[in-house]
């Protein structure tokens, strides 16, 4: 008998004229105990869903229209509510792919999966703590007992994704389900994290099942792989052989999207002469330390997120940012939108002095400079449809609106390969990358001269990556307009960008073009980033990369 078998299972999601749209159709799998799963294919394709049916639950408006999911014989879709809450947790984890909105804001980390271990081991307050503290030490977080105390908008997203981690881990599972849990990560501690979980799966024995749009990833983990396209499983197999031998065409198109960093970059030549569109010097900042009692010293007694960081970005150039979590890679980026004041250093726009706050630049100032942000749910209004969103825009800069910004908003999702439908949806509606692409549009909206790309392609699948990628390398063909691309992926930034700035601990440890950085790292960090980016490599076939038009696969 299998541990987890999968017949025919079906999941709609209710329109809003109250008919249900499919999102998983006739899907059927098995697995044995210990065994794992990748779950690949596009943003859209239905994997998520898939996942998630697994534990018996569905997002808002969804519901399990057809099939039977069997857990060691027994059918989860005929459990009672105490059966459910038993088996969420407990026999079956979920890692989530969005940490920020799977933790309480107001509530400290520690506390938050301290609860999960009292729930899931039935033990006392000091017990969990320790407990705690030994998952967060398990996960490679620096300084457990610190983390502890802190909120999640005091970590960085690879920290929270970790924290989130470790309160799956609280209940020790049977069943792990991971939805592009190292999305957010940089590739050292991904492997760290990777890690974790197989010692997880060895120790006991628990049966993985792991969606991810990183093939590599799965090629390292998983035992057999299942291709999902527009709610269809159109391939499954072994790993080894669907990679080396795909039967499906766009199974093919997928591996021949993963971005590598031994494939020749296509960067845009940056425009010839005079001065860049952004000068950084010497650029400092210190988060603060949060004062616990008011006679204590609000101490700079941390190490700096940012000291003396200096680059320049020319006209119509990408400029690669990369390092591992906590780095300062979105620090920088948040300073040069103007979102935190730096401690010290300057900033110089196009030549001119550059005011440290967005607050204080004028508006043709804040139009030039977009930033583009990792998590695309915490930075879209839930309450606002995407007509509305991309509107605001449109009509703060460009003075468009009715039916001149309605019309430019379809322009702008057709552009990212959505369909102009979405116009009327919220947010939520929408899968993850689906969400990216919708804040991307939002940034292109104003016309800007620079864009800060801050992980904008982490949560993508590679095939709509590729056609991403594509797009701001077009629209900087079309405008001179320059990226600050931020990333922990070095195979997007060979794809973009023409050369790359290596950060650690918040200091800058190499620079130069990308395609000799790489090839030829100077610092041992940098071998040690490029050595884990080109882990997985031998498992994929040399197929030739294909072009976002090419792909188009995404409806």
């Amino acid at each position: 008998m299998s541990f987890l078998e999968v017949k025919g299972l079906g999941v709609g999601y209710r329109r809003p004229d109250g008919r249900l749209g499919p999102a998983v159709i006739d899907a059927a799998f098995s697995l044995a105990e210990g065994e794992s799963l990748g779950l690949v294919g596009e943003s859209g394709s239905g994997k998520s869903t898939l996942a998630r049916a697994l534990l018996g639950y569905c997002r808002p408006g969804g519901v399990i229209t057809s099939g039977e999911i069997l857990l060691e014989g027994e059918d989860i879709r005929k459990l009672d509510g105490a059966g459910i809450r038993r088996l969420r947790g407990g026999r079956v984890a979920f890692v989530p792919q969005n940490p920020l909105s799977s933790l309480t804001p107001h509530l400290r980390v520690g506390s938050q999966v301290a609860e999960a271990v009292r729930i899931h081991r039935r033990c006392g307050a000091e017990e969990a703590r320790q407990a705690t503290l030994e998952l967060f030490a398990a996960v490679n977080l620096p300084d457990p007992a610190a983390l502890y105390d802190r909120f999640p908008h005091e970590l960085s997203g690879g920290q929270r994704q970790r924290v989130v981690i470790s309160a799956a881990l609280a209940g020790e599972p049977r069943l792990v389900v991971l939805d592009e849990p190292t999305t957010a990560l940089d590739k050292t501690t991904e492997i760290q994290v990777l890690e974790l979980v197989r010692s997880l799966r060895d120790r006991f024995k628990a049966t993985l099942v792991y969606v991810s749009h990183d093939l590599n990833v799965v090629a390292e983990m998983c035992d057999r792989v299942l291709v999902m396209l527009q709610g269809r499983v159109v391939e499954q197999g072994a790993t080894t052989r669907v990679y080396r031998a795909p039967a499906h065409d766009y199974t093919r198109r997928l591996i021949a999207a993963v971005p590598r960093i031994d494939r020749a970059a296509q960067a845009v030549a940056p425009a010839a002469g005079g001065e860049p569109i952004l000068a950084v010097a010497d650029l400092a900042y210190r988060y603060a330390t949060r004062r616990r009692w008011p006679w204590s010293r609000g101490a700079d007694d941390g190490r700096p997120a940012l000291a003396g960081v200096s680059f320049a970005v020319a006209a119509g150039e990408t400029l690669g940012l990369v390092g591992e979590s906590g780095s300062g890679k979105s620090t920088a980026a948040a300073v040069i939108a103007g979102l935190i004041a730096p401690d010290g250093g300057n900033l110089r726009f196009a030549g001119k002095p550059l005011p440290t706050l967005a607050s204080a630049r004028d508006p043709a100032t804040r139009r030039r400079i977009q930033i583009i942000f990792q998590d695309p749910l915490s930075s879209l209004n839930p309450r606002h449809r995407i007509e509305a969103i991309l509107a605001r825009p449109l009509a703060l800069f460009h003075g468009l609106a009715g039916a001149a910004a309605r019309k430019r908003a379809g322009e702008l999702l057709g552009q990212l390969q959505l369909d102009p439908a979405f116009l009327d949806c919220y947010p939520r509606q929408l899968s993850g990358g689906q969400q990216q692409r919708v804040a991307i549009a939002r940034a292109f909206a104003a016309d800007p001269d620079l864009i800060i790309c801050d992980e904008i392609t982490s949560a993508l699948d590679v095939s709509v990556q590729a056609q991403v990628l594509e797009l701001l390398k077009s629209l900087q063909r079309r405008s001179g307009a320059a990226c600050l691309f931020i990333s922990h992926d070095l195979g997007v930034i060979a794809q973009v960008a023409a050369r790359v700035v290596v950060l650690r601990d918040g200091t800058v440890r190499e620079t130069g073009a990308t395609a000799e950085v790489f090839r030829r790292p100077a610092d041992p960090y940098t071998r040690t980033l490029v050595d884990a980016a080109t882990r997985g490599y031998a498992s994929l076939p040399d197929l030739p990369g294909t072009s976002a038009a090419a792909n188009g696969t995404e409806p």
